[in-house]
């Protein structure tokens, strides 16, 4: 299994954790260094040290056109010769008992594709569920197994293209109940920098949901505890 994952400026957030989690179960992995200006690429390096990984730095940052970096992300994937791909971002960790599961999944011969419910954690123990927050409500895809017959296709926009190939779910594909908790919101000053970013990218939502957009800041947010 490949772990595929852009990354930038992440050295002291969440990517250290994250790796430590992930190095359990991947055989190798892909990582854009997307123009980080502090030590990600070289924890990268050590925390998935004997781990085969593949390390594309890039000089200039491509996250302002979503769809060219991620498109970047999927060529240099390939190129390994992957078999299943695990497609996550730097504040992104499974559960525990992923680790103990995920083979189970993968030898499933008819199954392409395994979506998951993403919750987004707003302090270190619990997540936010409201009418705007409701993420862990759907499942997305992450996890894929690459066949080289298929002819992918993209959503081709500036923001929120995606992860994968918009086509994938032609793909047989399941959904499983095993959850990944998502940390990018779980501190003030990440939903700070996040809130600033959005309205900068995309200040007239084209991309994205203005209401949620604004409702990043609030101050009494309804959260519910964690519990695994």
């Amino acid at each position: 299994m490949t772990l595929s994952m852009v990354v930038k400026n992440e050295a002291d957030r969440f990517l250290k954790e994250a790796l430590s989690e992930h190095r359990k179960y991947i055989d190798e992995a892909v990582i854009i260094d997307d123009g980080s200006t502090d030590g990600t690429a070289e924890l990268c390096l050590e925390m998935l040290h004997g781990i085969p990984v593949k390390l594309i730095r890039n000089e200039q940052s491509k996250f302002s056109n979503e769809i060219e970096l991620r498109k970047q992300q999927w060529e240099e994937t390939l190129a390994t010769n992957p078999d299943w791909i695990l497609n996550l971002d730097a504040d992104e960790i499974f559960e525990r008992k992923f680790a103990d599961s995920v083979r189970r999944l993968i030898e499933d011969s008819g199954t392409d594709l395994f979506c998951f419910r993403l919750y987004d954690f707003w302090n270190a123990t619990h997540y936010r569920e409201d009418h705007l927050w409701r993420s862990h409500f759907f499942y997305r895809p992450f996890l894929l197994r690459y066949r080289s017959d298929r002819t992918y296709t993209w959503k081709e926009t500036q923001q929120h293209c995606g992860r994968f190939p918009e086509n994938i779910f032609a793909l047989p594909h399941r959904l499983s109940d095993l959850r990944l908790k998502h940390l990018g919101w779980s501190e003030s000053s990440h939903r700070r920098e996040k809130y600033e970013r959005y309205l900068k990218l995309d200040p007239d939502a084209k991309f994205g949901w203005k209401e949620q957009y604004m409702s990043i800041l609030d101050e009494n947010p309804n959260l519910i505890e964690w519990m695994e």
